[in-house]
């Protein structure tokens, strides 16, 4: 065989051999389980201090924080007293952490050495928290249907905007002003222009029904909301509101995150799995793999900085509780 030709095949044949090693790699490999001993009940929401290596996690029936040391892979303290904690968030320039609390109503902003900095009361049912693109504001969804806007470092509350029902998840736009809010009571995503704190528009979620996690594309102007019933997720068009998309996804899901690089989407639920959801284009999804978990896994955490997908396990029969960390693909 002539010598160019050689080449040629065996290039080929080295593109194939990538291509089938790439096509063999799972897009989330379980790289380590950090136990969460003497914690009870339901887990709540997840943050990250990237800078700090730490994870912080709501236990929220356990009326508790655990912190997690990422470096060393383990559990270094728990801050307790917290009545209830759901919502949390790490700021990124004082990395304080902001802890909002369901049963008492309060959100409370502790340093990174964990001691109480302070509060804001009078937030019943705290529930989730997001901050504005500069990390510099906290937005907390709150009560039978509202959204505070928080000064952490001021420790007041800055204003409020009215909802037709409890929120759960939602996102705020880092090039625009809007935030995109689920209230599944409502059946419904509401649409808030931050600058004057109004609903600007409601996009309605048709045959679909409780619509809790939500994540967002913003470059391709997707908004991708989680519904369990039936469990779904549903993708809509952030200028129209027009749902552009439909795939299946887990039940019980709680938490969605979509990884831009790699196009594709991680769907945690109760039920007991982990979803991995390709993006092929703005319009057109599959679903690429199921990750089996535990009963009752739905809360989770995705960290683009280190693709890391972290996912809780709540104590549950013989079950202990658990923090699972997910090594994840980049994709092709």
């Amino acid at each position: 065989m002539h010598l160019s030709r050689m080449v040629v095949l065996f290039t080929l044949m080295q593109a194939v051999g990538v291509a089938a090693a790439a096509a063999d790699e799972p897009a989330l490999k379980l790289v380590l389980t950090i136990p969460l001993d003497e914690v009870k009940g339901r887990i709540d929401h997840l943050a990250a201090d990237v800078e700090g290596k730490r994870l912080y996690v709501a236990a929220l029936a356990n009326d508790t924080v655990e912190v997690i040391d990422l470096a060393a892979g383990q559990r270094i303290k728990s801050i307790g007293g917290l009545k209830k904690p759901a919502g949390i968030r790490v700021l990124p320039n004082s990395r304080n952490v902001v802890v909002a609390s369901g049963e008492d109503g309060k959100v409370r902003v502790f340093s990174p050495d964990l001691k109480l900095l302070g509060e804001v009361s009078g937030l019943d049912d705290a529930d989730n928290v997001r901050l504005d693109p500069q990390g510099k504001l906290a937005y907390v969804g709150y009560g039978d249907g509202a959204i505070a806007v928080i000064d952490p470092e001021q420790l007041k509350k800055l204003g409020e905007v009215k909802l037709d029902g409890h929120p759960e998840s939602f996102q705020l736009e880092t090039t625009g002003d809007r935030i995109f809010v689920n209230v599944p009571t409502a059946r419904h995503v509401a649409v808030i222009d931050r600058r004057t704190l109004t609903v600007i528009a409601t996009h309605a979620i048709g045959d679909a029904a409780s619509n809790f996690p939500m994540a967002m594309d913003e470059a391709n102007h997707r908004l991708f909301v989680g519904c369990r019933r039936p469990a779904r997720v549903l993708v809509l068009d952030t200028e129209s509101g027009k749902m552009v998309a439909s795939v299946e996804c887990v039940g019980d899901a709680d938490d969605v995150f979509f990884d831009a690089p790699s196009k594709r989407l991680y769907v945690s639920g109760g039920e007991g799995g982990i979803n991995v959801i390709e993006q092929r284009d703005a319009d057109h999804y599959n679903l690429l793999e199921t990750i089996p978990t535990a009963a009752g896994a739905r809360t989770s955490l995705y960290v683009p900085e280190t693709g890391r997908l972290y996912v809780t396990v709540p104590s549950r029969g013989g079950q202990r509780a658990e923090l699972r960390v997910f090594a994840c693909g980049r994709g092709p």
